[in-house]
């Protein structure tokens, strides 16, 4: 897609969230696993303006829940397209574009022996420990369980046999929390609390790069899931608001999110 395709529906949505004029940080919430792609685009958007950003990171589904609640946000960066829509679809924010691309990948103990021709077999083994993000919460959850849906066909029973044996450790209003700056997947599996876990590509890149030894291991491709992310301007937001979500889109801010893993739109 062309990136003037983006700027237009950006800017229609902005025209329709009834702007308000410039007064406070721009109240910026995204998901969880864009918090350091984001931190430097955010970085790089207040170094060429006089606008400040207060950026929060969270599993999507809690950020829109609080949103629902009456929390002031400006702009919302999900995880999938599913959230920001709701929002949309409910007349609580404008139009929906998708930002930026991921995908899932197995991180894995160094003592666990792992290929992308193996997983679903080490999966099933009923001495692993599976980890996921906890579904409706964080959209990371959500995918895993599109792949347990996807390993139905290939093992027929293996769809509720993963579902009952995955460890839902993070992305859930209950779930432990890592030290403060932590990478919540490095954190979990260095602590031993699961021996495969399935989440992003790009947080399985960050958590090794925390506890070097994990491995990290492709998804086969009839297993593989991606996830599309969603931006959204939500109703009454400061016009600089707008400016930052067009910065996301632009091509300075589509290459940082390129240099953490993620698969941007806007890039040839």
């Amino acid at each position: 897609m062309k990136y003037q395709w983006f700027l237009g529906t950006l800017l229609v949505a902005g025209l329709s969230t009834q702007v308000m004029a410039v007064e406070a940080p721009i109240e910026f919430r995204a998901a969880g696993s864009l918090k350091a792609a984001m931190t430097e685009v955010i970085d790089a958007y207040q170094a060429k303006n006089d606008s400040q950003v207060a950026p929060q990171f969270a599993p999507s589904g809690l950020l829109r829940a609080r949103i629902e609640s009456g929390e002031k946000v400006d702009l919302f960066a999900s995880a999938n397209m599913k959230h920001p829509t709701t929002l949309n679809q409910a007349s609580r924010s404008g139009d929906v574009v998708m930002f930026a691309r991921n995908k899932l990948c197995a991180l894995a103990q160094p003592e666990v022996a792992l290929t992308s021709d193996t997983l679903l077999s080490q999966m099933l083994n009923s001495k692993i420990r599976l980890g996921t993000s906890t579904p409706k919460a964080d959209p990371a959850g959500d995918y895993a369980f599109k792949v347990f849906e996807r390993a139905e066909s290939l093992s027929p029973g293996a769809q509720q046999q993963l579902e009952t044996k995955a460890l839902q450790l993070t992305g859930g209003p209950d779930s432990a929390k890592p030290p403060k700056g932590r990478n919540p997947y490095g954190w979990v599996m260095e602590n031993k609390r699961a021996d495969i876990f399935l989440t992003y590509c790009t947080n399985a890149v960050l958590a090794q790069k925390e506890v070097n030894p994990l491995k990290i291991v492709q998804l086969p491709e009839n297993l593989s899931v991606g996830a599309n992310y969603g931006l959204t301007l939500i109703h009454g937001a400061q016009a600089n608001a707008a400016e930052l979500a067009l910065f996301i889109l632009s091509p300075q801010g589509q290459s940082i999110l390129a240099s953490y893993g993620f698969d941007t739109p806007n890039l040839p």
